[in-house]
């Protein structure tokens, strides 16, 4: 019996060449024996997606969000599914999804001392402005606006 990425190889041709029932159907034997493949269940989607079965396509996408919850290309196919099917809100909520993936998979790691990644960080403390003192005058002017009482009237 052929290895599992070599039946998915073979399905992933039949989708290549449009032939999306036969994909579907190997897509689907081999999800049967290995439910976690993520790849095969992604395709899958897709090859439902590319036939119209715009419902079905959200089931097995929704199966793939499950197994990576986190992955960029589950969240677009399933905002690309749920554009055609109408439900918009749901396509805007799986595109942000997907944008954060993206963003999450663009994140650098932290590096260990490097600076900003300590709260205790001395650079950080640099960066905090110490206020000037202030002097206060030793008397303070006269107010020429109030009216001195011990002033003598005109």
């Amino acid at each position: 019996m052929p290895q599992i990425q070599e039946r998915y190889d073979d399905a992933m041709f039949d989708f290549s060449q449009a032939e999306y029932a036969k994909a579907i159907a190997k897509l689907q034997a081999l999800l049967v024996e290995e439910p976690d493949h993520f790849d095969s269940q992604l395709a899958l989607g897709m090859a439902l997606y590319r036939q119209g079965d715009y419902p079905a396509a959200i089931v097995e996408g929704h199966k793939a969000e499950q197994l990576r919850p986190r992955e960029q290309l589950a969240h677009t196919n399933l905002s690309l599914f749920y554009m055609k099917a109408g439900d918009k809100q749901k396509a805007e909520h799986h595109g942000l999804q997907a944008r954060l993936a993206g963003w999450r998979e663009n994140m650098a790691p932290p590096v260990p001392g490097a600076p900003g990644n300590s709260e205790s960080d001395s650079e950080l403390h640099i960066a905090v402005p110490t206020p000037s003192p202030v002097k206060t005058p030793p008397k303070f002017p006269e107010m020429p606006w109030k009216k001195n009482p011990a002033a003598p009237k005109k």
